[in-house]
């Protein structure tokens, strides 16, 4: 009877497997979570506390060297416990963690609260995906990892602009409240999905899964991670189109950081700002990217770097444009404030047209089998360039100013983007010339 029962349960369409609809909607809410506070955090030291680059600089560090840190760690403490009450005890420190912030009135009380929530924040995402694993099929494992990766993905858009507007709209406190409570509700939604291995194929049974994870964490960790990086990098770089993309996505991040990490410093260059205003500009920017996100499939004639390489440019011009502005702009007022938005938005838009098609083409590309290796070393990457970024904005906010820095990153984000395209046009071209030649010499 048990066998029956899991192969009627391993062939239950992906929309019908309740495990995986619990556990996606725990994702959605926890990883929400992981992004609501971020506005708050910047209105709160960089406006209100009028925190220096450098603070605020290191304020985003302590966010995100722990992922860096602390991944491969983090993956082998999934493969050693129960991964339900893994991603349950995640949740719950983060429930007091986030509550924390409520009460912190010093900048050593918001860095040691976000190393503990970046900490715990690493901890969810391995357990999830070797949940994954024990709830959904290996046929229909390709299409719940595309399925987790795009609520991933949209987290990092919606949780930013949703925080945006609970700041604008209701203030700080209000915005670190319901952030803890949406890591409550996430614990919740994942009590109801079952502790224990649930899916088996007719060659491996739990005891065997249990012996496989004795020997390879006898093995060593580390030696299986380093093996697995380099067998992802190598991946990476065999994938048609998708070492060039990432290449060109993790440069616009970082040149993006350059100013994107200070831009609270920007808004105080103008008289008179209100700390709203940086909430209905993510807002702006998450509502852009939104919207990038839904036309840039409907746009099928160009290619996915392309796409990238406008989508970067657009980030560039707008960023300097932003620059300038702020430096000339005699105060602020309802004239500033709409006009910063809608750059904002604009901005978001790029982004998405840089995202998005990287996104897209990375799934389509990669083999399954190779998935978790291929995701977790560009996450490596791209957590490189979201932390050397704002530490090199740091030194040219502090070494020749903020309004220098934006027109910097500016430049460099427009002039990148420019080049991909160029190149991408100039390849395709070639191409294009050379089937024309084979055309003419075969006689087709």
């Amino acid at each position: 009877m048990m066998t029956i029962g899991l192969t009627m349960q391993e062939r239950r369409p992906l929309k019908h497997n309740r495990s995986f609809i619990t556990l996606m909607a725990a994702q959605a809410i926890s990883n929400l979570g992981d992004w609501l506070h971020l506005l708050a955090i910047l209105t709160l030291v960089g406006i209100r506390w009028n925190a220096t680059p450098w603070e605020i600089t290191f304020t985003t560090l302590c966010a995100a060297l722990p992922v860096l840190l602390t991944g491969p760690f983090a993956g082998a403490l999934a493969d050693r416990v129960n991964r339900k009450w893994l991603m349950i005890v995640a949740d719950g420190a983060r429930i007091v963690i986030v509550g924390g912030l409520i009460f912190a009135d010093q900048m050593w009380h918001v860095y040691v609260l976000l190393i503990l929530k970046s900490l715990f924040d690493v901890v969810f995402s391995p357990a999830k995906n070797g949940k994954l694993k024990e709830i959904v099929p290996q046929e229909q494992l390709g299409q719940a990892v595309s399925i987790s990766s795009v609520i991933e993905q949209m987290s990092k858009i919606i949780g930013p602009a949703l925080g945006g507007l609970l700041v604008a709209a209701f203030g700080i406190t209000w915005c670190f409240a319901l952030d803890s409570v949406s890591f409550l509700i996430s614990g919740i939604i994942l009590l109801w999905i079952p502790g224990a291995r649930v899916i088996q194929s007719a060659n491996q049974n739990v005891e065997q899964v249990r012996e496989e994870t004795t020997g390879a964490a006898q093995a060593g960790k580390k030696a299986t991670f380093l093996k697995d990086t380099m067998e992802g990098i190598r991946m990476l770089a065999s994938l048609p189109h998708v070492g060039t993309s990432l290449i060109l996505l993790a440069s616009a991040l970082l040149f993006l950081q350059f100013a994107d990490s200070q831009t609270v410093v920007l808004f105080r260059q103008l008289p008179g700002i209100s700390s709203d205003l940086l909430g209905w500009c993510v807002a702006a920017s998450g509502v852009g990217t939104l919207i990038a996100a839904m036309s840039v499939q409907k746009w099928k004639k160009a290619g996915h770097v392309i796409k990238m390489g406008l989508g970067t440019s657009l980030m560039g011009l707008v960023i300097g444009a932003v620059g300038m502005i702020v430096g000339v702009w005699p105060h602020a007022g309802l004239g500033a404030n709409l006009l910063l938005i809608s750059l904002f938005a604009l901005a978001g838009v790029g982004v998405g047209f840089a995202i998005v098609p990287f996104q897209i083409l990375l799934q389509e590309q990669t083999p399954e089998s190779m998935t978790g290796r291929v995701f977790g070393t560009v996450g490596s990457i791209m957590t490189a360039s979201n932390i050397m970024g704002p530490v090199v904005g740091g030194f040219l906010v502090t070494s020749f100013g903020v309004i220098p820095a934006f027109v910097c990153s500016g430049i460099l984000l427009t002039l990148l983007g420019v080049i991909y395209v160029v190149i991408r046009r100039q390849k395709k071209n070639d191409m294009d010339g050379s089937l024309a030649a084979k055309s003419v010499i075969t006689g087709e």
